[in-house]
């Protein structure tokens, strides 16, 4: 992925970074592969908003990612690299043996024509899935389940992967990229190889408009707010917050605050906690 600048002909072009899209080789979705998805702008069942700062932005398609890796012990042939709306990670459409055809994240290196395997037993290359326990230490992995057969659930943005560093009985123990050390069940699959579109996190939005075709709204500090509005709203001019730390807008301390809960179940499976 490589990555265009734009002159300063405008205030929006100054320091404005797009992706060039050189590897995209298809325009158009496969049709049997996506569905139309209603945008809920943020709110519930009621119309209540419960996600502030979203709504608007461009109409998107959602894209069927087969993230169990489903067809085992076939081979499938990447027939194009595409766009995805709703990731910052490539997809690649693999076509199977048997006419099937399903979309997987493309790993680096990943390119068309290349041939993926998902199964127990098949080699350690780049887009290939197998259980934890059959790949060697040192090894970058992605798209990782946390509970057998249930489909990748973490490593799956762009340019991320995880490392394998010890095997233990039933347990595997992972370096993720956040720097958290975990286990995880052996018999969990994981992919081969690095998420590409590295150079995403390179990108600046340069504009506020660019954020609204993202389909998020503008987002107010609550010290410009009034008292009614927000705890750290009020007072006269530029004021300071007025309270012993920061809190959010329903009085629940913020910046720093940690949320986890402290009897979660997959403590026993963290052994170093990110940073």
């Amino acid at each position: 992925m490589a990555i265009r600048l734009y002159k300063s002909y405008t205030p929006g072009t100054r320091n404005r970074t797009v992706s060039t899209f050189s590897e995209i080789t298809k325009n158009k979705p496969e049709k049997k592969l996506v569905k139309n998805k209603h945008s809920c702008q943020g709110r519930n069942n009621r119309g209540i908003i419960t996600s502030r700062h979203r709504g608007g932005g461009h109409k998107k398609r959602y894209r069927f990612i087969d993230f169990k890796r489903s067809k085992r012990n076939m081979i499938g042939k990447v027939s194009s690299i595409e766009y995805d709306p709703y990731r910052n990670a490539r997809i690649a459409l693999i076509n199977y043996e048997d006419g099937e055809k399903q979309y997987i994240l493309q790993p680096r290196s990943l390119k068309v024509g290349s041939k993926v395997i998902a199964g127990a037993d098949v080699s350690i290359e780049v887009g290939n899935a197998l259980p934890l326990e059959k790949i060697p230490l040192g090894t970058a992995v992605h798209n990782i389940e946390i509970k057998p057969n249930k489909g990748g659930q973490i490593v799956r943005a762009a340019g991320t992967y995880a490392q394998i560093v010890a095997k233990e009985g039933k347990l595997i123990t992972l370096k993720l990229p956040s720097s958290e050390v975990r286990t995880i069940n052996k018999n969990c699959y994981a992919t081969i190889g690095q998420i590409g579109n590295i150079e995403c996190n390179n990108i600046k939005i340069g504009k506020a408009g660019r954020k609204r075709w993202l389909g998020r709204r503008p987002k107010v500090r609550g010290v410009v707010m009034n008292p009614i509005d927000h705890p750290h709203g009020g007072g006269e001019g530029k004021s300071p917050i007025g309270k012993p730390k920061p809190v959010t807008p329903w009085g629940k301390p913020a910046l720093g605050r940690k949320t986890r809960k402290k009897k979660k179940y997959s403590n026993i499976y963290i052994l170093r906690r990110r940073k």
